[in-house]
């Protein structure tokens, strides 16, 4: 699986990933922008532009006729904001790949963007905000990032927005954000399915002939100044404490990528990794508990997520931090040939199996060439995959999974608090 990748006379990069065995494509439009680009007063207007421009474009001015008209070819539609990245998707059959262009550059370029519209979505989205509030298995990974790199950074600052910035968002903001930032420098369509790439060519360069080229905007640097542990929690009536315990890592794309992977996959991907083993199989501590990493464009973090009863949550989480020190070193981290070739099939065969969806064979390739303007082949990754060493694994949680970069957020009742801080200040 390789695309072909083209530059459109107006600098718009277009992939192509042809699935010949397909009946059905998707096309993707990517833009490089999101949260940790937006101003504290303008918090959440990426998400909120996501919501506003499905409400009505130049050719079906209304969410109805905008949703009829994919419906009356079966197809899928959606979008998605991130502190990086803002990207929209139609899904169809083959056959209606020109109609999915037509529609998606429409909502893409043409936004109708009414007053009116803003003041009903924007009750949308203030109660989407509750709704989080309500949801601490959700709201404890606000918690974390707003730890692990400050509120008074971008990045720290929740996707959503605010009650605040939400209410103070009004039409020439939406229209100043997309003139900045909805350029075809800062933008990428990829198209993945029962295409070929001279068709693909065809419907880019017509239905997205009008976007101009323009100098892409910097976001602010992340640089962190943690020297200690840290924890952040909401006093909160729960029936559990919902925890997340990490430390910070290298940025997206960094060359020990791969072994950052095969550590979490040790750690707590999979039911016979060694956190889901100790901590629930063997102690039931917990039903809930993962290891996941995140990355951006210059930081990024390891973290395990656990829902554990409030009385449990000392041991859990003594459990998790001893699991995490047995990996700095050699002497104790007794990764077998055997845990590592697992760990390694369970990262490919996890790969193979996402990429047999068109729209997840579009966040492949188009993640890496939207942030890089380079990408890897599923072959590619496979093999990088397979080259990690048990030392490699072992040398990054020795070399990242230190004091300075420890950190803690939950929800949960207050009385927790001097139980934690014992285990992150012994």
């Amino acid at each position: 699986m390789k695309p072909v990748k083209t530059t459109l006379f107006n600098n718009l990069r277009l992939l192509t990933i042809p699935m010949p065995n397909l009946e059905s494509a998707t096309i993707t439009v990517w833009t490089k922008v999101g949260s940790r680009h937006e101003t504290k007063k303008l918090g959440g207007i990426s998400h909120f532009l996501e919501h506003i421009v499905f409400k009505g474009t130049k050719n079906y001015p209304t969410a109805k006729a905008l949703s009829e008209a994919v419906d009356n070819f079966g197809g899928e539609i959606n979008a998605g904001t991130g502190k990086e990245i803002t990207n929209f998707y139609i899904k169809s059959r083959k056959t209606n790949i020109e109609k999915a262009f037509s529609i998606l550059s429409d909502l893409v370029l043409h936004p109708l963007i009414k007053p009116d519209d803003i003041k009903r979505e924007r009750g949308v989205i203030l109660s989407e905000i509750a709704m989080y509030e309500d949801t601490p298995a959700s709201k404890v990974w606000d918690l974390f990032e707003n730890l692990i790199f400050t509120t008074t950074h971008p990045l720290g600052r929740d996707i959503i927005g605010t009650k605040d910035s939400v209410m103070a968002i009004n039409e020439k903001d939406f229209q100043s954000y997309r003139k900045e930032h909805y350029h075809a420098d800062n933008m990428l369509v990829t198209v993945a399915g029962g295409v070929n790439s001279s068709q693909i060519k065809e419907l880019a360069d017509k239905y997205f002939s009008t976007l101009t080229p323009k100098l892409k905007s910097t976001p602010q640097k992340f640089i962190s100044t943690q020297t200690k542990p840290q924890l952040h929690f909401t006093n909160k009536k729960t029936d559990q404490t919902h925890l997340l315990v990490g430390f910070r890592t290298p940025e997206y794309h960094h060359k020990d990528r791969f072994a950052q992977g095969i550590l979490a996959t040790i750690l707590g991907r999979g039911m016979s990794s060694r956190l889901f083993t100790e901590v629930r199989e063997k102690r039931g501590l917990a039903y809930a508990i993962r290891t996941t990493n995140q990355y951006y464009e210059d930081t990024g973090y390891l973290v395990t997520y656990a829902g554990v009863d409030h009385p449990k949550v000392e041991d859990a989480l003594k459990v998790i931090l001893d699991q995490y020190q047995k990996l700095t070193s050699m002497e104790t981290a007794g990764i077998t040939k055997e845990e590592l070739k697992k760990a390694k099939e369970f990262a490919k065969g996890h790969l193979a199996l996402s990429l047999e969806d068109t729209d997840a064979v579009n966040n492949f390739f188009g993640n890496d060439e939207l942030m890089l303007e380079v990408y890897e082949t599923p072959a590619q990754v496979y093999q990088k995959i397979d080259a990690v060493t048990s030392e490699e694994v072992i040398m990054f949680a020795k070399k990242h999974f230190t004091k300075d970069r420890l950190n803690l957020a939950f929800i949960g009742p207050q009385t927790q608090v001097a139980k934690l801080e014992k285990l992150l200040y012994p």
